[in-house]
């Protein structure tokens, strides 16, 4: 899969790199083995890709990872950077890969950017000792730490490699949208997605609910959806980013009512209000925008088809063949843990309101010394 053609007459530099993702939602480990080529413009190659499911475990323990204690979380940050280490290593064995960088984003915790806080865990050392390959993670600390949001991330992606849409729409445990005006990247989490409905789901035994059919058996419960964009999150004004604290305090007391489907119903017109609210507030002059959506809530049939009604002609909407969807995020890390390495900025402060643009990640090299971001 190759994005784009790069420029002629100019000398090209190739670079293997292991993009490895885990979302708030819980649907698993993304792992992408990515090749991206410098001539002119960025463009990539994605070879091998895999997701692998949290044993039984594994999820409980991320799940309930907010209330642990200090001693009881650093122990589950080692755990989880072995375990993450030991998948990677099978997966590039297993393919025969050769990559010079890994890059993790690491299992969110916490994120509470107010309070200069954020923490992904999957310790660095425990990656680069299980693969032998240099490692890159915590990509958002740095941003935190001079006074920005740390997310979205994704947003240099979006602009050096996706730069011919007018909107990228990320669907993962929450959407976020990414796009250009006035010459600057403007990016921001939109709401809650699959964190919201995979819980709902669970209620019913269900890991997520498989092409939204639960959610279709629904009805709408009008006073419930008026509560939910009622939210003081909407109104504010960019730089913004959620965690799933946020869910947790505002939106999941709101979502206590024994109907699931009725439930997972609205919550879906809901997301896909707000997405539509925001593609019209930040419209384009030029024509009809096109807005590429990837990620798990892509799959949910019954949002997609509520997302293309809400919009009423006024979105082109693009979904990718099923690779892309899965793993752009994966894909989008490594690129950032690349920038890093080479020394590039992967962090925009007119997507974050940081003090600046910055590079961000700590890089665990083979010689176990940990160097920190630019």
């Amino acid at each position: 899969m190759n994005n784009k053609a790069a420029k002629k007459g100019q000398s090209k530099s190739v670079y293997d790199v292991i993009g490895i993702m885990s979302g708030t939602s819980l649907d698993g480990l993304d792992v992408a083995y990515v090749r991206f080529m410098k001539e002119g413009s960025w463009s990539f190659e994605l070879i091998e890709s895999e997701s692998f499911a949290f044993d039984e475990t594994m999820a409980g323990r991320l799940r309930d990872s907010v209330r642990l204690n200090a001693l009881e979380l650093k122990q589950l940050d080692n755990d989880f950077g072995r375990w993450t280490g030991t998948i990677a290593r099978k997966f590039i064995r297993k393919n025969n890969l050769k990559p010079m960088l890994i890059v993790s984003h690491g299992h969110t915790v916490f994120h509470q950017p107010e309070r200069g806080i954020t923490w992904q865990i999957g310790d660095g050392y425990r990656i680069m000792n299980e693969t032998g390959v240099t490692t890159i993670c915590d990509l958002r600390s740095l941003d935190v730490s001079l006074g920005g949001q740390g997310a979205p991330l994704v947003p240099v992606g979006d602009r050096l490699l996706f730069g011919e849409y007018d909107f990228c729409l990320n669907l993962g445990g929450f959407s976020n949208i990414s796009f250009e005006k006035d010459g600057m990247r403007i990016a921001f989490d939109i709401s809650p997605v699959n964190t919201v409905l995979n819980r709902l789901s669970l209620r019913l035994g269900h890991p997520y609910d498989k092409n939204g059919i639960l959610a279709q058996s629904g009805r709408l419960d009008s006073a419930l959806l008026q509560k939910l964009n009622a939210l003081d999150y909407y109104r504010q004004p960019p730089p913004k980013s959620l965690g799933i604290e946020w869910a947790n305090e505002h939106v999941m007391p709101l979502l206590a009512g024994e109907d699931v489907p009725g439930l997972l119903h609205t919550f879906c017109h809901h997301i896909a209000e707000q997405i539509v609210n925001v593609t019209q507030k930040w419209s384009f002059s030029h024509g009809t925008p096109t807005m590429l959506v990837t990620g798990g809530g892509a799959k949910n049939l019954f949002l997609m088809d509520l997302l293309e009604k809400k919009s009423n002609g006024r979105l082109k909407i693009a979904v990718p063949d099923e690779k892309l969807v899965d793993f752009k995020e994966a894909i989008i890390f490594a690129f950032l843990g690349l920038l890093r390495y080479c020394g590039e900025n992967n962090c925009l402060s007119s997507v974050t309101g940081a003090a600046r643009d910055s590079s961000g990640g700590l890089i665990y090299d083979h010689h176990h010394r940990a160097r920190g971001p630019l």
